[in-house]
């Protein structure tokens, strides 16, 4: 298979041109643009420590997670392991989503700037990245306009699906390394002008290991992304042979000699990790929910976005699980455009792969029961065929959507190309310049509606003065504990971890939001540590603003817990329930003291 088959008129073209020195200032001026539009969608974030991204919780999550790779890099800590939450037992990164590939490039940025600048800089990284790394692919591999691969390196990196996950899971926006790994499978045909000479040896064994390097480099950024990517290149690879067997014989020994040879080299360097994660200490087996749970409505390809400039918060909601996962949302002007885009140049054999791929993937992300406008039907979903093996039982379904996004930005693409390559002199007919401009407006009609607005802010309590500038020192002795109120230790907002990420991870705390087991003798999974008797007490107060009667049990209860935690102070910041929670604590604990805009308790007396 070859991702430059279908455009040999245009390679043959430009076999000189792409080895001679080009003026690099247009490209440079792309990735520019690429990079300001990138930090304008992440402009209500920038000097604003009291503000947060919509899912506030994943990005807490990720600020810790960044903070701890670089504790792990200033420190030499074990970056695949903490116990700086979850006290007393600490968290298996490697289990979770750690995002090492990010944090420990970003630990300069996150120890100068602190855990949110560090975030912003990794979402403007991911966006932009990621359409770069898709233009210069395009570039240099399918089109020979610069617009073109512009605009098609524009729709993968900033789609409303892609928006919509930067702004929570930097794990599956960090998607730059996808089109370095599809061009290091996928080789130039040698039938091709521009292919390389004969022989498979320099073929295979450098881009072989260069694959196995940028797949464990994937590894640490998000692995769920690296399966999509390996599910979608088997089905691509199947769909390009099925319509051109001629080119797959000439190609299936290089593309398998790549493969194995980058399977040989990230499963060397992915062996100890890997087994870290799922037999290491802290290890869970299957899934804290129901990955088929989160799946699309059919009617949401369609739809609009929120984070559109015609998007708004009604549809959306009823379309897809929640805000991140908003990645089917392409509106009917781009799917129009696909679909014109694939009849017009439907003889070529990666059009109608690319065509096959979005369908597939697609239909996957309806999950296992087809949902229309907001209401379940009876007709299964493909997703029932895979939706019980291993790993892919982990996926979920609305993510599928998300091959999607490059599917159509090459489409678009190979259409601006073909477009830009029809002549436009008078000797061409009078028809080909009308053709340019009518292409123009379909695609201004189709991108515009898309275009996206900056991410969504919403308010946050900062973190208090007796915790960020370090007064808590005072108070708590070496191997004891910092316990926030509430200490959440299952999938919420947690204030430890923003306290921790904002402070280096200077001290270690209960609780936090993570996938752990449910217990030291059983690995099934669940959000966060084992819950204890007080934290689920404080978390209703905290929902509810209710305070409950309580006992003298509640109280010694509450005091085992404490001791369970190693607690040397319990600390109140600002919460939405502050005062019912509050009076929970005083009844549980005492009065409180207010020291530097915290209410704190000093619990050593009770504990030790």
């Amino acid at each position: 298979m070859s991702l430059g088959t279908v455009e040999r008129d245009v390679q043959a073209r430009t076999t000189s041109r792409r080895w001679r020195l080009r003026p690099r200032t247009p490209g440079l001026a792309v990735v520019a643009g690429y990079l300001a539009l990138a930090t304008w969608l992440t402009s209500r974030q920038w000097g604003r420590p009291d503000r947060l991204f919509h899912q506030a919780g994943d990005q807490i999550l990720f600020e810790w997670m960044l903070a701890h790779a670089a504790r792990a890099v200033a420190g030499l800590d074990d970056p695949l392991w903490s116990d700086a939450l979850n006290a007393p037992g600490g968290v298996n990164l490697m289990a979770n989503t750690s995002v090492l590939g990010l944090g420990v490039p970003l630990a300069p940025v996150t120890l100068l700037f602190g855990s949110q600048a560090a975030f912003a800089v990794a979402v403007v990284g991911c966006l932009a990245g990621t359409a770069t790394a898709w233009y210069v692919l395009l570039r240099r591999r399918l089109v020979e306009s610069r617009l073109a691969a512009a605009l098609g390196g524009l729709v993968c990196g900033f789609a409303p699906g892609m928006v919509a996950q930067a702004g929570s899971h930097l794990h599956m926006a960090a998607q730059f390394l996808v089109p370095v790994i599809l061009a290091l499978v996928f080789a130039p045909d040698p039938a091709d002008a521009t292919a390389a000479p004969a022989g498979t040896g320099p073929r295979v064994w450098r881009p072989g290991v260069l694959l196995g390097l940028v797949v464990t480099y994937q590894a640490f950024l998000g692995e769920e992304v690296l399966l999509l990517v390996a599910l979608a290149a088997g089905v691509l690879v199947i769909g390009y042979a099925l319509t051109d067997r001629a080119a797959a014989r000439r190609l299936a020994p290089v593309t398998a000699g790549r493969i194995a040879v980058g399977a040989v080299v990230a499963a060397t360097l992915l062996a100890y990790p890997l087994w870290f994660q799922f037999f290491g200490p802290g290890h869970y087996r299957g899934m804290p929910f129901h990955a088929y749970g989160f799946q699309l409505d059919a009617a949401s390809f369609t739809a609009t976005a929120r984070q559109t400039v015609l998007g708004d918060h009604r549809l959306p909601a009823l379309l897809a699980p929640n805000a991140t996962e908003e990645n089917s949302f392409f509106g009917p002007g781009l799917l129009v455009l696909a679909l014109v885009v694939t009849v017009w140049l439907w003889r070529r054999p990666l059009v109608r792969a690319l065509a096959a791929c979005g369908v597939v993937f697609a239909l996957l992300s309806l999950g296992p029961r087809v949902r229309l406008d907001g209401s379940s039907t009876e007709l299964p979903g493909p997703y029932l065929l895979i939706a019980e093996l291993p790993l892919l039982d982990h996926v979920v379904p609305a993510r599928f959507a998300l091959v999607c996004v490059p599917v159509l930005g090459i489409l678009l693409a190979l259409s601006v190309d073909r477009v830009q390559r029809q002549p436009a002199t008078a000797d061409a007919g009078p028809d080909a310049v009308p053709m340019r401009l009518l292409w123009a407006g379909a695609v201004a009609a189709a991108l515009l509606p898309l275009a996206p607005t900056p991410i969504r802010a919403v308010p946050n309590w900062p973190v208090p003065a007796f915790v960020a500038e370090g007064t808590w020192r005072a108070y708590v002795p070496a191997g004891r504990t910092v316990v926030p109120v509430p200490p959440v230790t299952n999938a919420g907002q947690s204030p430890a971890m923003l306290w921790s990420a904002r402070t280096g991870l200077a001290f270690t705390a209960p609780g936090g939001f993570f996938i752990g087991p449910r217990s030291p003798d059983d690995p099934a999974a669940r959000w966060g540590a084992p819950d204890r008797p007080t934290s689920l007490l404080l978390r209703r107060v905290a929902d509810t603003g209710e305070v409950p009667p309580i006992s003298e049990t509640d109280r010694q209860q509450a005091v085992a817990d404490l001791r369970h935690w190693r607690a040397a102070v319990v600390v109140q910041g600002g919460l939405h329930h502050g005062d019912p929670v509050r009076r929970t604590v005083e009844a549980l604990l005492g009065p409180a003291r207010e020291i530097g805009g915290a209410l704190v308790w000093d619990v050593r007396p009770l504990v030790d």
